[in-house]
């Protein structure tokens, strides 16, 4: 079966050397971390998937987004055929220092989380490189 790769964006908003990251609910990176956001919807831009998704996700407007990263990500089925294909946009974004945050949308849980914390987590892989880039002034 071949698959289309479909656009997502997500977005890194960082306190303090902490990241905020959401507990994801569904596939393709279910009971796994991860920076707020999903898959855009048809005419959105990069920039605009970022940015609702994570007000969705967490209930935080933020704004300014950055490009900072961009991933080809596939999962592969048992049988090593993909089974889910995204062209992925990260981007670093602001909020109010006061804005607090809350899961929802498909946010299982979130929290507030150091490079060390993230590495003890279950994570996708371009959220672990992205943290400790940033975390080494990147």
């Amino acid at each position: 079966m071949t698959f289309t790769a479909k656009a997502a964006s997500s977005a890194i908003l960082e306190r303090d050397g902490r990241f905020l990251l959401v507990l994801r609910r569904n596939p393709p990176s279910a009971d796994m971390y991860a920076f707020p956001g999903g898959r855009a919807e048809p005419g959105e831009t990069p920039e605009q998937t970022a940015l609702r998704e994570f007000h969705e996700e967490t209930g935080i407007s933020v704004r300014n987004p950055r490009l900072f990263s961009t991933y080809d990500l596939k999962t592969h089925a048992a049988d090593g055929s993909v089974s889910s294909h995204f062209l992925l946009s990260v981007f670093c974004v602001d909020a109010d220092r006061d804005a607090e945050a809350e899961a929802a949308d498909d946010a299982a849980a979130l929290g507030w989380y150091t490079l060390e914390e993230i590495r003890r987590l279950p994570v996708p892989q371009s959220v672990l490189e992205c943290a400790e880039r940033l975390a080494s002034g990147e």
